[in-house]
């Protein structure tokens, strides 16, 4: 028999359902995070999230730690329960402290591996939270994706724990991004169908929370094969004064010879004034997001797939070699960056994805590399 859930008790209902239940039935709803936390030399780079799959029932959370050229992946999967606010699966954990000011991040070591990766990561805001666009894909006629997100930056404490080593996470030598997102995003296991017809010949994007001292730049790019944009924003963030429009950002980035690998770039922004603005970014560190993570096109394990009841796994990766993760180059890739803006240095993410045919950036088809 359904029932009410704890959830219940608060007056937070969107529609005449209990909160345990959607507003639509769509398989693919989902409700979801990731933080990015990273020191400033490009020494280390963790990547975890955590999301809610209601229409099928799952839970999952990943955490990613690269540290030189070897990534510890912990995964976690398991049946959702009618306890909404434990943001837990196996040993991940994310708790909520001030709800958009103070999170904690946790990983359990394993039992039988004191050597396995483990942390405690107090994140702290440092800007209020900002809206991203309202972003929706259709392939056809079918709605794909449809999210409301808001991203924000920070800093972070704490201690990771990882091959006998502990790395201090400390106030000042490190930054942390997140974006919390939910709404309809493809699970695997749906059938294609017609919707194949209409499968794009290029994909580029870009995702890019800067945070410097008195201030949090936000930009965003999505385009088509032709260059046509499809989601759009560069926003600027101080406290005490209102969000500034910084234009229509253009992007000139610099590849690794023979790859889509940034290694820096520059985007193109203009003030409230219309002066320009350059925007510069120095690659420290990359994490794939297909190796570990769970995106796509991940072989193995993806995001809001049933696992079974209380699975997890852990794995370490070796990325000195690219053609030992030869779909890595498929899917988008988080990079630790230094940042420059009208003389100031910040850091945070530079996440970038170009799959297949795009014309400003000269790639004809998906075989396409840099010179």
């Amino acid at each position: 028999m359904d029932r009410p859930i704890p959830l219940d008790e608060y007056p937070i209902h969107q529609t005449p359902l209990s909160m345990k239940h959607v507003a639509t039935g769509d398989r693919n709803a989902y409700d979801r995070c990731i933080f990015h936390v990273f020191d400033h030399q490009g020494r280390a780079l963790l990547v975890a999230g955590l999301g809610v799959y209601p229409n099928t029932g799952v839970i999952d959370a990943y955490a990613t730690l690269r540290v030189g050229d070897r990534l510890h992946a912990v995964r976690a999967s398991d049946a959702l329960t009618d306890d909404r606010m434990n943001l837990g699966v196996g040993p991940l954990r994310i708790t909520v402290d001030t709800p958009l000011r103070r999170l904690t991040l946790h990983c359990a070591p394993d039992p039988d591996d004191p050597n396995s990766l483990s942390y405690e990561i107090v994140w702290n805001a440092d800007f209020p939270a900002l809206w991203e666009p309202h972003h929706v894909q259709r392939r056809g006629d079918r709605l794909t994706l449809e999210g409301r997100r808001f991203v924000q930056a920070g800093r972070c404490t704490g201690l990771i724990r990882v091959g006998g080593e502990e790395i201090p996470v400390t106030a000042g030598e490190w930054t942390g991004t997140r974006d919390r997102s939910w709404g309809v995003r493809p699970i695997p296991g749906e059938e294609a169908g017609r919707g194949d017809e209409y499968r794009p010949e290029g994909f580029h994007w870009l995702w890019v929370p800067a945070r410097f001292d008195d201030r949090f730049v936000m930009v965003i790019a999505q385009e088509d094969a032709d260059g046509y944009r499809t989601l759009n924003e560069a926003v600027l963030v101080r406290e005490g004064h209102p969000d500034a429009q910084l234009g229509w950002p253009q992007a000139d980035i610099t590849y690794r010879p023979g790859t889509r690998h940034p290694e820096r770039a520059v985007i193109h922004l203009t003030d409230q004034s219309r002066k320009p603005l350059e925007l510069g970014v120095e690659i420290l560190a990359s994490s794939p997001l297909a190796v570990g993570a769970g995106y796509p096109p991940a072989d193995g394990w993806q995001h809001g797939t049933w696992q079974g009841r209380g699975w997890t796994d852990r794995q370490v990766y070796d990325l000195s070699d690219p053609a030992a993760h030869p779909m890595a180059a498929y899917g988008v890739t988080d990079h630790a960056a230094r940042f420059t803006l009208d003389g100031r240095t910040g850091y945070g993410i530079f996440e970038h994805g170009s799959f297949g045919r795009h014309d400003p950036s000269g790639f004809a088809d998906y075989t396409s590399v840099a010179p």
